[in-house]
């Protein structure tokens, strides 16, 4: 800091001048503090030796700074001066907190050992980062991320041409970055492999079909092109490994040639792995390739497509054991007539067991059975029925009114166990001759009460004899799984992407596996106590006002959540004002891992 006085033919003016650095790095001076004209410098300083004084003042200020010492910040404001134009003053610091984590695992290394692979120049890594904070924060497609890179703290610099270019190398490397992701995760944290679970989903395009987006039974029910993803995840929900294949393909085909080159790469051969799935999963020749090499499978079995006698063995109502007593015999139908034994057994899980063995493995059917689970499913069946009958009213109506075929409305029959529309069937009738075979629906009550059957049961295939406490507490943490695809769809918006070529959409999607890592991985170092939508909502509120020589003002509502965030990763944003030094010391401290 230095002073500057400035002299008019009618008053001389005295200030303290600070040189700094602004967040895009260039150098250049403000005012700290205007100490007023002559009169109020001698009757601050003293009229004796003015100067001298105003230069200690000065001297005892920078050397503060010089020892590290934070000072008070003058902020001196006109309120007759307009801001500046087309200048952005407004940023993020949320995402420092997902930086930190990007950083933990080396990513920016990765990016390094790409780049000086493939001999190209633009930055990598900037983009990466960009990709990955934006698909958390403000999901959108890859022109947006590139518009809304202006809304980082620190200056992004690359044109859109080079995220797309980016997407190219990225596919290129889809194996080794996974690897990459694994080898690294694992020096920062404890990874528990003991259970992997696997499941698949579809993402649909807003785009013709191609060799790899193809049309294919979406479980959203979209008439779109489909890409399918089967996602790896370990025993805490964290993902570590994927693939992904046209949207037309099996789903039981996915799985063992990814487990298989994982497996090998991973060196996780030989390795006691428990691989659980879900009932699209439960083939003959999946069960087969995991109980090689000491590993064993959980896989859900639907109980209607179980053979008639192991069907009505596992609806019985006699025969069912409580985890923990291996005594006592229960009947299910005794304790739902009973109001009061009702109560007491409402959140228990009653299991029971039996060989059943495959053509190819030595396996057990467990089936379980839970009166809260059952009042969830009836819960959901009996939603999902009005709305069927809903649907039925509206059409009929509509269709009683048509005098011309073409204006017939139809519905779509569905044999989806989670669509409304499997409760309707169709009648075609004759309408007194003016419209021929019209068409008429109406509500199928026998599906609905044999849908009932199976309130409250589970059915569990495995080759873990004798540890049912174990399999249905592998069983139990499918859940994961399912969060892990609804925060990819609903939070990352991930099919927001309006990409054709097979290698983008591959890197498009590694991006967002990426993401989904560096997300969970934040939730597992917050302990598991906030949502989804609390810490998405959190990151993209902590927001910053710049003001112009003096630094940014937080402009977020600080909460738990914030001084956990502050406190786990020793970032502090929640200061009153956050100078520019203390921003690069902050920055440097994350990038240095």
């Amino acid at each position: 800091m230095r002073l500057r006085i400035i002299k008019s033919k009618n008053s001389t003016q005295y200030a303290i001048i600070k040189d700094y650095t602004t967040s895009s790095g260039k150098r250049t001076t403000s005012i700290y503090e205007n100490l007023g004209n002559q009169e109020k410098v001698e009757l601050r300083f003293g009229k004796d030796n003015t100067i001298i004084e105003i230069t200690k003042y000065i001297n005892s200020l920078n050397e503060d700074l010089k020892q590290g010492k934070a000072v008070l910040v003058n902020l001196i404001k006109n309120p007759n001066k307009k801001i500046e134009k087309n200048i952005i003053r407004k940023f993020n610091v949320g995402y420092l907190f997902l930086k930190d984590i990007y950083y933990s695992l080396n990513l920016d290394k990765m990016c390094k050992e790409i780049q000086d692979k493939y001999k190209f120049e633009f930055d990598l890594n900037c983009i990466l980062e960009c990709l990955i904070y934006s698909r958390i924060l403000w999901p959108s497609s890859k022109l947006s991320t590139y518009k809304q890179s202006n809304k980082f703290a620190e200056k992004i610099s690359f044109e859109y041409q080079h995220i797309i270019r980016s997407l190219d190398y990225l596919s290129k490397e889809f194996d080794f970055i996974q690897k990459f992701l694994f080898d690294n995760s694992n020096k920062i944290m404890d990874r528990n492999y003991k259970v992997i679970y696997y499941d698949c989903t579809n993402f649909f395009f807003y785009t013709e079909e191609n060799d790899f987006q193809k049309y294919g039974i979406s479980k959203e029910h979209q008439p779109l092109p489909l890409v399918q993803m089967g996602l790896f995840m370990d025993a805490d929900g964290l993902p570590f490994a994927l693939n992904i294949n046209p949207g037309n393909t099996s789903e039981t085909t996915t799985m063992i040639p990814s487990e298989e080159k994982f497996l090998k790469e991973y060196n996780m051969d030989g390795k006691n792995i428990v691989v659980c799935t879900d009932a699209a999963m439960c083939t003959d020749d999946i069960k087969k390739f995991n109980v090689q090499d000491g590993r064993g499978f959980v896989i859900t079995q639907s109980i209607k497509k179980l053979k008639n006698e192991l069907k009505e063995w596992a609806v019985d109502s006699d025969g069912w054991r409580i985890l923990g007593n291996l005594v006592d015999i229960y009947n299910i139908k005794d304790i739902e007539n009973d109001d009061e034994k009702k109560k007491i057994y409402y959140d228990k899980t009653f299991y029971k067991e039996i060989e059943c063995d495959t053509k190819s493995v030595n396996q057990t059917l467990i089936v379980t059975f839970s009166f809260k689970y059952q009042t969830w499913q009836k819960n959901i069946r009996e939603k999902q029925f009005e709305r069927a009958t809903k649907l039925v009213n509206e059409i009929n109506e509509k269709n009683k009114k048509a005098t011309k075929k073409k204006d017939v409305e139809q519905i779509k029959i569905s044999k989806n166990p989670n669509d409304p529309k499997r409760f309707i069937k169709e009648i075609r009738i004759t309408n007194d001759g003016e419209v021929a075979n019209n068409i008429m629906y109406d509500i199928d009550k026998s599906a609905y009460e044999d849908e009932t059957k199976y309130d409250g049961f589970y059915g569990i295939t495995t080759n873990l004899i004798d540890d049912t406490k174990t399999v249905i507490k592998v069983m139990n943490g499918r859940w994961e799984i399912e969060e892990s695809f609804r925060i990819m769809k609903e939070e990352f918006d991930s099919d927001n992407a309006y990409l054709s070529k097979e290698n983008r959409i591959k890197a498009h999607f590694l991006t967002c596996y990426l993401a989904l890592f560096v997300y969970r991985y934040l939730e597992h170092k917050l302990n598991d106590k906030y949502t989804v939508y609390e810490i998405i909502e959190c990151l993209r509120d902590m927001e910053v006002l710049e003001t112009k020589g003096d630094g940014y003002l937080p402009a977020y509502i600080r909460t738990d959540l914030t001084d956990d965030l502050h406190q786990i990763f020793g970032i502090n944003t929640d200061t009153e004002i956050i100078s520019y030094k203390k921003f690069k010391e902050i920055l440097s401290k994350v990038k240095v891992k």
